[in-house]
C-alpha cells in the first residue's frame, strides 16, 4: 500500500496516543493546520512559536532595549546573582535536571577547536557569556551529538545527514569531531550548493522574474562560492556587472531591478549588502535613523548610468520577434537626480554615500565608485551587515532584528562582539568560510534549543531581545525540506543528471510550495504556515509516495530486510529521518503500530510517514 488514506493515519494517531507517544507526532490535515504536534528531541516548543518567529522577523513591533554593552540600558527582568535554572536535558533515558542559583556556570563548552582563530572564539564566547550574566540568564546544556549533527547539517549543506554519517558521527568518541565536521561540511559540494540557493533567493526572488536567466546567476555564485572567493569581491560584481545576462550571470542581480528608475535596486542593494532599509525614504526622511529623504536618491543616483537592452530575434515558424537575451549596458547620465519632497517642491541630489561625494560629470563611472566606497575601510558597513546577516543565519536571529534593518534606531544586543567580528571579517579578507568557522565552534551554536527555568525569558519570538542562551529554532526552508527528504529516503544516492539536471528537478517540485506556502515574494519568512494545500503535500506528494515504496535501496526497505529486531529497525527510520534514537515511549509506540498492523510493509509505512510528518523533522533546533 504505497499511498496510505487518512482513515489509516488517523488509527495510527490515535494507537500513538494511547501508547504515551507524545513527541512522535503523526500529522494529518487537521492537527497540521491547528499544530497540536510539538516537536521532541531538542524543541520543546510548539508550531505557534515558530509563527511567532516569523512576525517578529518581519518587523515586529515590540520595543526591545536589553542588549550587552556593560549595563548601559541594560534591561530585562533578571540580574547576575538572582537566576535559578535547571540545567540538564531531561528526557527518557537521560540526565534529570539540577538546578543553578546565581551565575552563569564557569565551564564553557568546547568543540575541540585548535586553530589560528582560537582567541578569536574565546572573545566570541566572553561576550556572549557576558550578556547571560548581565541580564540573569542561565545558559541551557550543550545539544547533545544527535540534535548538533543534525542542526550543521542543514545549516551548512542545507540537509539532514545521511543514515551512514549520522551512525558514524555518534560513534565516533574524539573530542574534536564537531570542529572536525564543520571543517569537513566546509569543503562538501553541499555548501556550495546551499549558499547558492540562498542567495539566489535573496537576490531575484524564488519565483524568477521574466526573461532572467535563473541558471547563470547561480552559476555565478556557485562558482564564487566554490572558490571562496571574499564576499567584498562577490558584492562588487554583482553592482557593476555588465553584458551578455547568461555570459555575465551577475548581470542578473540588477536586471531584475531595474524598474522604475531602478528605485528596488537602490532599497534591495542597501538592504542586502549594506542592512539597511532606506525604501520609504524615497518619500520622506525615515522616522527613526539618519536616512533623509534627499539620502535615499543620493544613492539611487549611483544606479543611473546603467539600461536594460532587450535583444530580440525573428522567429520563422510564428513570423515574429522572440526575446532573445538581455543585456545589461553603461548609458550616458551625468548630473543630478531629481525628486519631489511632499510639500511639492523639486529637489536635486548629487552621487553620495557614506559622505564621499562622487563627481556627477557623465566621465565618471558610478557604480565602480559606489562599490569602492563600500568596501573601503577597516570596517565597513558591508562588514557589520554580512556578519548580523550570517549570524541570523545559524542562530535564527541575528544582533538586530531583522537583520537588514540596522542602524541608531536599533541598536546591537552584542555592541563589541559586532564590531570585533566585522573587524576580523575584514581582515580575513571577507572569508566566508572563516567567518562561519568562528561562528559554528562558538559555544552558543552548540547549545541545546530546549528552555529551562533560568531563559524562558530569552525569547527573540516574543519580542525580547536575543541573548543567544538557547538554540533558537526555525523551520526548515523549502528548499532543505526537498534536499532532506530525499536523503531520509535514500534518493540522493541515485546519481541520476548533473547539477543542472539536479537543480531543474528541485526548481519544479519546489513551484508547489512557493505557490501554496506564499513563499515567493522574497520575503524573510522562517516558517511554514500550516496550510491545507501543504499538508496535503507532504502527506501524498510525490516524494512521499516514493519514500513509501519498499524499493530497492531505499531507507525504508534497508529497514524492512534488515537482520534485526523490530525495535533496532524502527531505531534506523529514527536515525534516518530524525537523526536520533527513538526514546522508550517512541519505541513502545512503534510496537504497538507493529501488532496492529495488517502487515510488517504497512506497519513501517506508517511509523516512517509518522516521523517524516512530523514537526520534528521539518524544525531545525
Amino acid at each position: 500500500m504505497f499511498q496510505l488514506m487518512c482513515a489509516a493515519r488517523l488509527r495510527t494517531k490515535s494507537l500513538l496516543a494511547a501508547a504515551g507517544g507524545v513527541s512522535l507526532a503523526v500529522v494529518v490535515c487537521w492537527s497540521l493546520i491547528h499544530g497540536s504536534d510539538a516537536a521532541a528531541a531538542g524543541a520543546d516548543t510548539s508550531t505557534e512559536t515558530a509563527k511567532k518567529t516569523r512576525t517578529v522577523e518581519r518587523g515586529g513591533s515590540r520595543d526591545a532595549t536589553r542588549r550587552v554593552d556593560g549595563g548601559k540600558g541594560a534591561k530585562g527582568d533578571g540580574t547576575k546573582g538572582d537566576a535559578v535554572a535547571k540545567v540538564g536535558a531531561e528526557k527518557d533515558g537521560g540526565p534529570k535536571s539540577k538546578e543553578v542559583k546565581g551565575e552563569v556556570p564557569s565551564e564553557v563548552y568546547s568543540t575541540g577547536y585548535d586553530g589560528s582563530y582560537r582567541e578569536l572564539i574565546d572573545f566570541i564566547n566572553g561576550q556572549v557569556r557576558k550578556g547571560w550574566a548581565e541580564n540573569g540568564v542561565i545558559p541551557s546544556p550543550p545539544a547533545d551529538d544527535s540534535e548538533w549533527v543534525r542542526r550543521v547539517h542543514l545549516d551548512l549543506v542545507g540537509h539532514i545527514p545521511d543514515l551512514d554519517t549520522v551512525q558514524a558521527f555518534l560513534a565516533d568518541k574524539s573530542v574534536d569531531k564537531r570542529a572536525k565536521l564543520i571543517d569537513k561540511l566546509l569543503d562538501d559540494p553541499g555548501y556550495v550548493r546551499q549558499f547558492t540557493t540562498i542567495w539566489t533567493n535573496l537576490l531575484i526572488g524564488r519565483a524568477t522574474p521574466q526573461n532572467i536567466s535563473r541558471p547563470a546567476l547561480q552559476k555565478f555564485l556557485r562558482t564564487s562560492f566554490g572558490r571562496n572567493r571574499g564576499w567584498d569581491k562577490i558584492v562588487v560584481d554583482l553592482l557593476t556587472a555588465e553584458g551578455h545576462f547568461e555570459e555575465n550571470g551577475a548581470t542578473n542581480f540588477l536586471l531584475s531591478h531595474l524598474n522604475e528608475g531602478g528605485v528596488p535596486a537602490t532599497a534591495i542593494s542597501a538592504r542586502l549588502f549594506l542592512g539597511i532599509q532606506v525604501q520609504c525614504t524615497q518619500c520622506h526622511n525615515h522616522p527613526f535613523n539618519d536616512w533623509k529623504q534627499n539620502s535615499f536618491w543620493e544613492f539611487n543616483s549611483f544606479f543611473k548610468q546603467m539600461r536594460r537592452i532587450e535583444h530580440r530575434e525573428y522567429n520563422e515558424k510564428t513570423g515574429r520577434m522572440d526575446f532573445s537575451y538581455f543585456e545589461l549596458a553603461h548609458q550616458d547620465y551625468d548630473g543630478p537626480v531629481y525628486f519631489e519632497r511632499r510639500n511639492g517642491v523639486m529637489e536635486v541630489a548629487y552621487p553620495k554615500f557614506n559622505d564621499v561625494e562622487v563627481s556627477p560629470d557623465g566621465g565618471t563611472e558610478r557604480r565602480k565608485e559606489l562599490a569602492k566606497i563600500i568596501v573601503a575601510g577597516e570596517k565597513p558597513q558591508l562588514a557589520d551587515a554580512t556578519v548580523n546577516r550570517m549570524w541570523g543565519h545559524f542562530f535564527g536571529f541575528g544582533f538586530t532584528r531583522p537583520v537588514d534593518d540596522m542602524g541608531p534606531h536599533k541598536a546591537p544586543s552584542h555592541p563589541e562582539l559586532l564590531e570585533r567580528m566585522a573587524r576580523e571579517l575584514v581582515k580575513a579578507n571577507y572569508d566566508l568560510k572563516q567567518l562561519i568557522r568562528w561562528i559554528c565552534n562558538s559555544e552558543a551554536y552548540n547549545l541545546t534549543s530546549r528552555f529551562n527555568d533560568g531563559n524562558m525569558k530569552d525569547d527573540p519570538a516574543a519580542g525580547e531581545m536575543p541573548t543567544f542562551s538557547h538554540l533558537y529554532m526555525k523551520s526548515m526552508s523549502v528548499e532543505q525540506l526537498y534536499d532532506s527528504l530525499l536523503v531520509a529516503t535514500n534518493a540522493h544516492r541515485s546519481g541520476s543528471g548533473g547539477w543542472d539536471q539536479a537543480e531543474a528537478r528541485r526548481q519544479q517540485w519546489l513551484q508547489q510550495f512557493v505557490q501554496t506556502f506564499g513563499t515567493d515574494e522574497n520575503d524573510e519568512s522562517t516558517t511554514f504556515d500550516g496550510t491545507i494545500p501543504q499538508a496535503l503535500m507532504m502527506m501524498n506528494g510525490e516524494l512521499i509516495q516514493n519514500a513509501l515504496k519498499p524499493a530497492q535501496g531505499s531507507t525504508l526497505n534497508q529497514a524492512m530486510t534488515a537482520s534485526a529486531k523490530p525495535a533496532d529497525k524502527a531505531k534506523l527510520l529514527y536515525l534516518a529521518t530524525l537523526s536520533r534514537a527513538p526514546t522508550a515511549k517512541e519505541l513502545a509506540a512503534a510496537n504497538l503500530i507493529m501488532k496492529n498492523a495488517k502487515s510488517p510493509l504497512e506497519a513501517y509505512q506508517d511509523l516512517y510517514w509518522a516521523l517524516l510528518n512530523s514537526n520534528e523533522f521539518i524544525l531545525v533546533h
